[in-house]
């Protein structure tokens, strides 16, 4: 019987780094609360953020490569599942058709989610990993005269009233000390005030 799959998208991405070499990309469910962040590498972090930016290269990175080269075989890339975590890591598979089979190959988690981006292919996960790894977001709004929480967060219209500039500051330092939940609620208030502008 196959597992149920639960619809992702990509949150934001870190721009602070957690440790050297590695950035956290945040997925949400596109449906629900739940977030789950996946430790990725600098190359790919630089592959997806150039696609969160919109930015075109002179030529073409290897992601950009590989969705070309589907695309002039007329092979579709279906969807990114997200199917198993183990020793701290995402396993994650492609899937793929040219019309006549459909087959799946194993993918690293952050090369998966670089190709969905430039493909427009869905990304799932399953119920099993939302449980073990995922968080929710809290974002109450906050009497003006308070915007700390009890953990020392800025909170609620306390958060949404900083500028970009202080709430990036805000978040490098979340990431730094490797508080992923705070690090992605004050993206996601980032991404929603520069939609904005």
């Amino acid at each position: 019987m196959e597992r149920k799959r639960i619809r992702m998208k990509v949150m934001g991405l870190s721009i602070g780094q957690i440790r050297t070499g590695a950035y956290a990309l945040i997925l949400a469910q596109t449906d629900g609360p739940i977030r789950i962040p996946v430790i990725i590498g600098a190359p790919e972090a630089q592959a997806i953020a150039s696609r969160m930016e919109h930015v075109t290269t002179p030529r073409p990175m290897t992601h950009d490569l590989f969705a070309s080269m589907a695309h002039a075989f007329g092979i579709a890339i279906q969807e990114v599942f997200i199917y198993k975590f183990e020793d701290g890591v995402f396993l994650s598979e492609i899937s793929m058709t040219d019309g006549e089979r459909r087959i799946s190959i194993d993918s690293r988690t952050s090369d998966a989610i670089a190709i969905a981006m430039r493909t427009g292919a869905p990304i799932y996960t399953t119920h099993e990993i939302l449980e073990e790894c995922g968080f929710v977001i809290k974002d109450e709004p906050v009497d003006s005269d308070a915007d700390k929480n009890d953990s020392g967060h800025t909170t609620g219209r306390a958060t949404r009233d900083l500028p970009v500039n202080t709430l990036e500051k805000l978040r490098d330092k979340a990431i730094q000390k490797e508080d992923y939940e705070e690090a992605a609620r004050l993206t996601e208030i980032i991404n929603n005030k520069k939609s904005t502008l």
